[in-house]
């Protein structure tokens, strides 16, 4: 089969054929990365390593900064200047690219890492952004086979093959993909305030430091025995599932948005008798009774659906017997009752809660009244990252499909 020689989508006003460019026909050079440890950020020489390169927006991460342990009198060759771009040459995170930007400051680059000098008739962002593609993906799982770790030496990243339209056209691609990444960095940005915010309201109000101004009762302590009744999940034969009713799993319980329904994933189809003690209803919690992971044990989540569900066996239900707000309970378990839940959680490489010790983990709690105005506050703040983080998804998926089209 012929090479296509242009893309799916172009811009308007673009008809030339796209011609194939090795990266060393688009680059001035490939040099190794400095080979110092890091240091303590000295306010001024940034040190940038694999690991500062952010997986999923590839920028460089400026939250834990270092310097490079180094004498500054001999090391300029290793500073990064625009449009240069840094590629990832061993282990797990080979293949990743980083494009340097003049905001980033002063920045010298570590050993594990590659740069390429871009020529100036080519658009460095065009050259980066080709490197998500899924063409440069599978470059990469091929050329990094080795009989160790995987890697990609410099002389095969200059031999990575790509398809190329004049420099107008790919000026204008690279502008479009900034544009796109900028806005998802800045949904992103807005989220993580957002998840800081929620963190420090959750510490202060649950310790009681911080309370909404008509209440001043004193918050009493309650076993979660005297609030629901626990039971484990259906273990059905494997030709009963994908059938029947919504099944809540251990990864709905997990996901990050709340129970809806529709998009529980599974479903199972049990005898009505079964069905009729197997009901997770509103006001409801249900709990991962079992993983490999500590800090998922015992994760509990409000069902607050009219629709009631089922739910399986790795987890368990607490059947709501006493006056409370489900969101309320689900916020303080798994905030400032997390350490209680974990350390009573049992296991070596797999841990485990138990009704019982779900029965005698104790909550702090207020009247009804200020739990609602607790529960709903979080809501809202809740509504707000939940929409960034669904804006985010869909701008990624949206980027997908372009690098699909847009390159060759």
């Amino acid at each position: 089969m012929s090479e296509k020689s242009a893309p799916e989508i172009r811009f308007k006003g673009y008809t030339d054929a796209w011609e194939r460019r090795k990266l060393s026909e688009m680059s001035n050079s490939f040099e190794y990365g400095l080979n110092a440890s890091a240091t303590f950020f000295d306010g001024v020489n940034k040190y940038i390593r694999i690991t500062d390169i952010d997986d999923e927006n590839r920028l460089f991460n400026q939250s834990n900064l270092t310097s490079p342990n180094a004498d500054f009198s001999n090391i300029d060759n290793y500073l990064m200047k625009k449009d240069d771009i840094l590629f990832a040459r061993t282990g797990a995170s080979v293949g990743k690219t980083y494009r340097y930007q003049d905001s980033d400051g002063k920045v010298y680059f570590a050993g594990f890492l590659i740069r390429a000098r871009i020529k100036e008739n080519f658009d460095s962002e065009f050259v980066f952004q080709n490197t998500l593609t899924s063409r440069y993906d599978n470059f990469i799982k091929v050329t990094s086979q080795r009989s160790g770790q995987p890697g990609v030496n410099a002389q095969e990243y200059a031999s990575f093959e790509s398809s190329v339209p004049i420099i107008e056209e790919q000026m204008h691609i690279g502008k479009f993909f900034k544009q796109l990444d900028d806005t998802i960095t800045l949904h992103q940005r807005k989220l993580d305030k957002l998840k800081q915010l929620k963190q420090g309201y959750l510490k202060q109000i649950f310790e009681q430091k911080l309370r909404f101004s008509d209440f001043t009762n004193e918050w009493k302590q309650n076993k979660l025995s005297n609030l629901m009744i626990f039971s484990n999940g259906i273990n059905a034969p494997k030709e009963n599932y994908g059938k029947g009713r919504k099944m809540i799993s251990v990864m709905d319980i997990l996901a990050k948005e709340p129970f809806i329904y529709e998009k529980i994933r599974n479903s199972v189809e049990v005898e009505d008798k079964i069905e009729q003690k197997s009901k997770v209803e509103n006001g409801d919690l249900v709990f991962v009774r079992s993983s490999e992971i500590a800090e998922e044990v015992g994760w509990a989540k409000a069902y607050l659906q009219d629709e009631y569900a089922l739910y399986s066996g790795f987890s368990i239900r607490g059947k709501k017997k006493n006056n409370y707000d489900a969101y309320f309970i689900e916020l303080s378990l798994n905030s400032v009752n997390r350490k209680q839940i974990e350390s009573k959680a049992g296991g070596s490489t797999r841990f485990n809660v138990s009704q019982e010790i779900l029965n005698n983990i104790v909550v702090t709690m207020p009247i009804l009244d200020e739990q609602i105005k607790i529960s709903n506050f979080f809501k809202q703040l809740s509504s707000s990252m939940f929409l960034h983080q669904e804006k985010i998804e869909k701008l990624m998926k949206l980027k997908k499909s372009y690098l699909q089209k847009m390159f060759i």
